[in-house]
């Protein structure tokens, strides 16, 4: 089955058409960047003309950066406040006029693909995604089972919101190289370790598109991969939910 995975980020939002069987785009993927304000209006809007673009009618998956639930939005830390409490997956149904809308987590529906298809595949214990861009996502899996909005990027670390501090634009603002912030990110997935105990980290979005630049700075006990879909994850992920019409509650 085929479905429009959609990523709405910070910075861009992003889809093509994805093969959900083998995580494949099967069309270019399209990006516009994210509308300043980022008001509710804006991003239905700007997810429309994307569809338009694509000239697509078919199912849609969406990844949204905040806690989604039933398709209500409930959170929007690099967003508009307008998003919260709008039925985002209804309202993006009716906009971009097509039969079924899902939408999820961005860093669950990340997971989702890496969890199906890639790097955490037939992992039998609790697998963490993070992903990094303009702030820091994470999905968790039990055994492969999605346990939804862990939003762990939010935790207190070090008298601070983690994100605030090692999302990619925080590393710019400090002007840190990528191996000084990956330093500073390894004590991080170190606290995470302590929390949770993880059987796997998988590390992704784009603050990751390039691993090689990372071999061997992560010296946690827990096994890291890099997401296989690379930046694509949340696409892949987004497309899946759609067509296993997959809704959090």
């Amino acid at each position: 089955m085929q479905s429009l995975g959609v990523d709405i980020g910070g910075s861009g939002i992003k889809g093509a058409v994805v093969e959900c069987s083998s995580g494949e785009l099967v069309t270019e993927r399209f990006r516009i960047p994210t509308p300043q304000p980022a008001t509710a209006e804006a991003v239905v809007d700007t997810v429309r003309q994307l569809v338009v673009q694509m000239g697509w009618n078919g199912p849609i998956g969406c990844g949204y950066p905040g806690v989604m639930k039933g398709n209500v939005v409930h959170t929007a830390a690099n967003l508009d406040n307008s998003l919260i409490g709008v039925d985002l997956g209804a309202a993006l149904r009716e906009a971009c006029n097509v039969p079924a809308v899902a939408v999820i987590n961005d860093a669950d529906a990340a997971g989702v693909a890496e969890i199906r298809l890639g790097a955490g595949k037939d992992v039998n214990g609790l697998v963490m995604m993070v992903t990094v861009g303009t702030g820091i996502g994470t999905a968790l899996f039990n055994r492969g089972i999605l346990v939804p909005n862990s939003e762990i990027g939010h935790i207190r670390y070090r008298g601070e919101d983690a994100e605030l501090l090692l999302a990619e634009p925080a590393r710019k603002d400090r002007h840190l190289s990528r191996k000084r912030w990956a330093e500073q990110f390894d004590r991080y997935l170190k606290y995470l370790e302590s929390l949770f105990w993880p059987d796997l980290f998988v590390l992704g979005g784009g603050g990751f598109k390039k691993p090689e630049k990372f071999e061997g700075i992560f010296t946690t006990r827990t096994p890291v991969k890099f997401a296989q879909f690379r930046n694509q994850a949340g696409i892949v992920g987004a497309a899946i939910a759609a067509a296993e019409g997959m809704e959090i509650h």
